[in-house]
């Protein structure tokens, strides 16, 4: 999907993958990440952010919620404003962020807190909590009850023709707010301050851009029912797609926070063309385990389904040649992809594509200093953020 983008926007990244590759500090089925470029997309987004008052917080599963890339991103700055803090898209993250004593400043977006580990986060005092559910929201109560401690809650909202993908159906029907609204304001220790969706921006292919899905006109629907019923609203909050070209968008729609996640890699939909100001900052890296039927079979481990996997440079012989992926069963277990063609065996092969690294088996290497011509490997992890020896 990106590999066209990946020559057009970084091809330093692939030189240092390969030549680490060489020197055996790279192992297949490794996302190759540049540190460098990837901290350039963030204060990118900052500079766009502050431009159009909007609050940012960071998305990390995508990057495999590794936590020294979660900290250098938190260290970015623009005009003296960062990133609110981390999202954590579901409890396993925010488990693995709190492990590295990293601020999560959002969660129960995609994935309810389970109840227990309710008090947990209580005390770790979010920016918000999301919910789903009354039940939920009495959980939360009750714990930052007994803390004495007072916690901002979102409501997570839907109607009827709203995008809801599969296995994340969730949220308060417009149409029961003010009644859930009411009920809010009779528990202690919880404080209502907003409303969220997902996903509220889609690429559409046809025209190029990135535009408001119908999730988008729900939660602005939302916005005035909670207006109307008194409520002081500080989050209006639109993640999906957020970069630099939809920033201006939402500020016009009265967006206050967004969440960043693909846009930190350039690894967009709408820069598979490389025309966006974020660059592509991480490919994909295996080798050629053998061959079968006039293909090569290359490493698997980190293929996602909604990635676009479509093409690939093997480099053998102090060359790259082009390759096609071939169709992937979704039935299947990914311990081997295949290439139209035969490759020596041993060969790398370089691919770029949309990918979520928390839901695959991969390593994660991140490598800084390649846009100053003096890369460095920082280290290498698993999948879930933790350090490989």
């Amino acid at each position: 999907m990106f590999l066209k983008t990946l020559l057009k926007q970084n091809t330093k990244l692939i030189d240092a993958a390969i030549s680490f590759w060489h020197q055996g500090k790279i192992s297949p089925d490794s996302y190759v990440i540049d540190v460098e470029r990837t901290e350039a997309n963030a204060r990118l987004l900052l500079e766009a952010a502050h431009h159009y008052q909007i609050k940012l917080y960071l998305m990390s599963k995508q990057f495999g919620r590794n936590p020294e890339l979660c900290r250098r991103l938190l260290a970015c700055r623009y005009e003296g404003t960062g990133y609110q803090g981390m999202v954590a898209v579901d409890f396993k993250e925010a488990r693995q962020l709190y492990h590295h004593e990293i601020p999560v400043a959002h969660i129960g977006h995609l994935v309810q807190p389970p109840s227990g580990m309710v008090a947990e986060i209580v005390r770790r005092q979010p920016e918000v909590i999301t919910v789903f559910s009354l039940e939920k929201a009495l959980e939360i109560s009750q714990a930052a009850h007994q803390q004495h401690i007072t916690q901002p809650l979102l409501l997570k909202v839907c109607q009827a023709g709203d995008l809801l993908y599969a296995g994340q159906e969730a949220g308060f029907e417009l149409t029961h707010l003010p009644a859930v609204i009411a009920a809010i304001r009779k528990l202690p220790a919880v404080r209502l301050v907003g409303i969220t969706h997902f996903p509220c921006m889609l690429y559409d292919p046809s025209s190029h851009r990135t535009l408001p899905a119908a999730n988008m006109h729900t939660l602005l629907a939302a916005r005035d029912i909670l207006m109307a019923e008194g409520v002081d609203i500080e989050q209006v909050n639109a993640p999906s797609a957020t970069s630099c070209t939809t920033l201006p968008l939402l500020a016009q729609l009265g967006i206050t926070h967004s969440e960043p996640g693909h846009a930190l890699t350039g690894t967009i939909p709408a820069n598979q063309h490389g025309d966006q100001p974020e660059q592509i900052s991480m490919l994909y890296l295996s080798e050629i385990s053998h061959h079968v039927a006039g293909n090569s079979h290359f490493f698997g481990g980190g293929y996602y389904r909604r990635g676009h996997l479509q093409n690939a440079l093997i480099h053998h012989e102090n060359q790259f040649s082009q390759s096609t992926v071939l169709p992937i069963d979704d039935s299947s277990i990914d311990y081997c992809l295949r290439l139209a063609g035969e490759f020596p065996i041993g060969s790398p092969v370089i691919m770029s594509f949309r990918t979520q690294i928390f839901a695959t088996r991969s390593d994660v290497v991140l490598i800084d200093g390649i846009q100053s011509g003096e890369p460095r490997l920082l280290g290498c992890y698993d999948s879930r953020g933790n350090r490989l020896s």
